[in-house]
C-alpha cells in the first residue's frame, strides 16, 4: 500500500446500525463519512472518530424539502417549502426570506470511532456501539468534526454541534479512547475548528480558535495579511472555561493559496523544533473554495510566537486518483482536502483528512519535511 490511501469511505459505513434507525423508516445514504478526529489508544492501536453525514435518499417531497433533527424522543423530519429555499450549496439550503442567514443542512452528522492497526493502514473494528450522536438540543442538526487530543492521561475531543439554538464548540473527554462523556458547551456561537494543544503550556491548557462572523475589517493596503477568518489562540485553568489570548494567531497572508480564509486541522503537538500544526486555507472559488493543508511551527513556551509558517506550497492537496472509483459519489464542485489528525508514527507522522468531503485519507509524512 502506498503511503497516501484513502481508509474508510461512504459505503464502509452499514447504516442499518445508525442512531437514526430508532426513528426514521425511509431510505438514507452516505453523503460523507470524512474529516476524522485522530488518536493514538492506550492499546497502542489508532482510532479514527469519522463523521458520518447521513442524508435523506429522497430529501424533496412534493414542493418541499426535509430537514433531520434530533428530539429527546427520536429523530423527525421538518419539511421547508421549495419556493422558500436556495439549494446552490449541496451541503446545506438557505432560506430566502429570513432576514439572517439561516441556513438548514441536507444531511445530519453523527460520530462513528474505527479503530486501526498502530501503523494507520488496516481497520480492525468499526464500533457501532459506541457511536456519538446528539444529546441535546444544542445538537439538534448534528455532530461534526472530532478533534482529538491526549493531554495528561485524558483525551479532549471537540466537536462542532449544530442547532437552531446556537453553533457551538461542543467537548467530550475520555479516559480510554472509547467510553466519551459530554462535557457541554465551551465556545459558543460559530466558534469552528477549536483544537487543544496536546499538552500544557506552562501549566495550562491552550487551544486554537477560529471565531467567525458576518463583518471583518480591512487592513491597510502596506499589510501582508488579508481579512477575515483567522486562527486564534486560547487558554483555560481546566480545559473547560477558555480565555482568548490577545495576540494575534494565524492569519490569511496576501499572495497565499490560502487567502480567503484559514483555519485549524490537526492538534498541535510537540517537537523539539516547536509546537507543530498543520492547518488549512482556502482559496477563493465557485461556491465552496478549494481547500488545501499548510502547516506551521510555535514557540513551545509561548505558542503566540510563530517562528515558521509554511502557507505558499501546500503541504497536501485534494487528489483526484485517490477518489477515481468513488467519483460517482462526490457532490463538491471544487477539490477539497481538509486536515483533521496527526499521531507519531516513529520517523514520520499519520496524518488524517477528509478527502472531498467524502472519505478518511491517511498520509504518511516524513518528519524532516516539517524542519
Amino acid at each position: 500500500m502506498t503511503d497516501d490511501f484513502l481508509i474508510f469511505r461512504p459505503d464502509d459505513v452499514d447504516l442499518t446500525r445508525s442512531p437514526l434507525r430508532r426513528s426514521i423508516a425511509e431510505p438514507t445514504y452516505t453523503l460523507g463519512a470524512f474529516n476524522p478526529g485522530l488518536a493514538r489508544l492506550p492499546n497502542g492501536n489508532l482510532l479514527l472518530m469519522v463523521r458520518v453525514a447521513e442524508a435523506l435518499a429522497e430529501p424533496v417531497k412534493g414542493d418541499h424539502v426535509r430537514a433531520i433533527r434530533w428530539t429527546p424522543e427520536g429523530y423527525v423530519l421538518d419539511p421547508h417549502r421549495l419556493d422558500a429555499v436556495n439549494m446552490a450549496d449541496p451541503r446545506q439550503f438557505e432560506m430566502r426570506a429570513a432576514k439572517h442567514r439561516l441556513l438548514a443542512l441536507t444531511s445530519l452528522s453523527w460520530l462513528l470511532p474505527v479503530e486501526l492497526t498502530p501503523d494507520g493502514r488496516t481497520i480492525l473494528a468499526v464500533h457501532y456501539d459506541r457511536a456519538i450522536e446528539p444529546a441535546a438540543s444544542y445538537q439538534e442538526y448534528g455532530v461534526e468534526d472530532a478533534r482529538i487530543s491526549l493531554i495528561d492521561g485524558t483525551y479532549w475531543m471537540t466537536s462542532c454541534s449544530v442547532s437552531a439554538e446556537r453553533h457551538s464548540t461542543t467537548v467530550h473527554t475520555s479516559q480510554d479512547g472509547m467510553d466519551w462523556h459530554l462535557e457541554g458547551i465551551v465556545l459558543d456561537h460559530q466558534n469552528k475548528d477549536m483544537l487543544y494543544f496536546e499538552g500544557l503550556v506552562g501549566g495550562r491548557f491552550m487551544a486554537l480558535t477560529r471565531p467567525l462572523g458576518e463583518v471583518y475589517f480591512a487592513y491597510p493596503d502596506d499589510s501582508p495579511y488579508v481579512g477575515g477568518p483567522s486562527i486564534n489562540f486560547a487558554t483555560s485553568p481546566d480545559g473547560l472555561h477558555w480565555k482568548p489570548v490577545e495576540a494575534p494567531g494565524i492569519r490569511a497572508r496576501k499572495g497565499s493559496t490560502s487567502a480567503m480564509k484559514v483555519g485549524g486541522g490537526s492538534q498541535p503537538v510537540l517537537t523539539p523544533e516547536g509546537w507543530m500544526l498543520i492547518y488549512h486555507g482556502v482559496e477563493t472559488r465557485e461556491t465552496v473554495g478549494i481547500y488545501r493543508s499548510f502547516w506551521a511551527l510555535l514557540d513551545r513556551d509561548d505558542p503566540t510566537r510563530i517562528l515558521r509558517i509554511e502557507d505558499k506550497e501546500p503541504l497536501l492537496e485534494a487528489n483526484p486518483a485517490l477518489t477515481a472509483d468513488i467519483a460517482h459519489q462526490m457532490y463538491l464542485p471544487t477539490p477539497v482536502v481538509f486536515t483533521t489528525g496527526v499521531a507519531d508514527g516513529g520517523d514520520h507522522w499519520i496524518v488524517a483528512s477528509g478527502e472531498a468531503d467524502l472519505a478518511c485519507r491517511m498520509t504518511m509524512i516524513g518528519k524532516e519535511r516539517f524542519k
